[in-house]
């Protein structure tokens, strides 16, 4: 289990150059007129974890799975997109599909390359696709209270909506307070409850210090997740080898491509970790929310491991590693005995033991 996060933004802002770059792909065509993607493009990118790659030689492993993101190259909007213009009946339903959303800008100048409003204002871009998303959610909530009148909502569902409608009302994204509306607000479809981050496409010049397009966006979004990527950079990167790669990010400066960028941000907006199994057969890296208990963590794995689960045997990657296997953290007091409320860390090892007992071991520790 990954992600699935969707690149979006107005035609020729980059999406497709960046998303064939993080997928090592040319899926994606990528030309200088708008909706040249007109359907979303998917790629799967495996998250290489330093970690896994040690346990996976320690346990002398047959195979090495690495957890994954999943990136969408959604269709470019437009203004009116909310009302069907462009291509935005395509846009709005599959944007719904992801978990998180790359709003993509363009920040930097070039001739060649045209802007569907004849002028950069990443800002102002911003702001085109924030309104489309909302004036999308208030069509929905206004659709659902309709049905309200039939009494196919209860009152609380119907405060809900209520309350989220004034806030759009207001232009202000629906915001979340509790986990009863999160459950909720996803399934009729929001957009504006999703977790975003904004990506500003520079130049290479601009990559590390920014320019007065990325000012802008700064200034009018200061509470948001703003990162700075040079999708031409990318793109560059995604065809060199791991030694060649290391060799041109020295040359100019980079210390971390956009793909790390993107995960680390996206796994903190979305309050994601890792755990590993390892072992003979294969070792592996499993993505769970925050504060996930053990019973929930296993049915990663397995769906039945969950129901019978009845303990975790746990060892935190780092004394794994140390120590060289499971058994050797056994013996120095390293391997833990968890239960049903055991939360589950970012870097455990884990050995789940469930009833009843399986001939195949999926989560095994060496």
């Amino acid at each position: 289990m990954g992600f699935k996060c969707g690149i979006v933004g107005l035609p020729n802002v980059g999406k497709s150059t960046l998303f064939n770059a993080l997928t090592a792909s040319k899926n994606a065509e990528a030309a200088n007129f708008p909706f040249c993607t007109i359907d979303p493009n998917i790629g799967v990118v495996d998250v290489v974890d330093g970690r896994l790659d040690q346990l996976a030689k320690l346990s002398n492993s047959k195979k090495k799975i690495y957890t994954n993101i999943t990136f969408v190259d959604i269709a470019g909007l437009v203004k009116g997109a909310s009302k069907g213009e462009g291509l935005g009946n395509k846009f709005l339903s599959h944007i719904r599909e992801v978990d998180a959303i790359i709003h993509l800008v363009r920040c930097f100048d070039s001739e060649k390359i045209t802007h569907v409003n004849s002028k950069i204002n990443p800002a102002d871009d911003l702001e085109t696709i924030k309104t489309e998303i909302i004036l999308s959610d208030l069509d929905i909530i206004q659709k659902k209270l309709e049905k309200s009148k039939k009494k196919l909502l209860d009152e609380k569902e119907i405060k809900i909506l209520n309350e989220k409608l004034d806030s759009l009302n207001k232009g202000e994204e629906a915001k979340i307070n509790n986990s009863e509306e999160e459950k909720f607000l996803y399934s009729i479809g929001l957009l504006s409850i999703k977790p975003k981050i904004i990506v500003c496409n520079v130049d290479e010049e601009n990559l590390s210090k920014g320019n007065k397009y990325t000012e802008m966006v700064k200034i009018k979004y200061p509470n948001e997740k703003i990162i700075h990527i040079c999708a031409d950079i990318e793109d560059q990167l995604s065809g060199l080898q791991n030694d060649e790669k290391e060799t041109f990010m020295q040359e100019i400066g980079l210390n971390k491509t956009g793909i790390n960028k993107l995960i680390k941000e996206g796994y903190d907006l979305l309050e994601l970790e890792t755990f590993f199994t390892s072992g003979p057969e294969e070792s592996r890296a499993w993505t769970v929310k925050k504060n996930t208990i053990a019973p929930k963590a296993a049915s990663v794995i397995h769906t039945d491991f969950e129901k019978n689960f009845i303990r975790a045997e746990a060892v935190s990657c780092e004394d794994f590693i140390k120590y060289g296997s499971a058994e050797k953290c056994k013996e120095n007091g390293k391997l833990r005995i968890e239960g049903k409320d055991y939360i589950v860390k970012d870097g455990d090892v884990l050995y789940f033991r469930v009833n009843p007992w399986p001939n195949f071991f999926h989560a095994q520790i060496n």
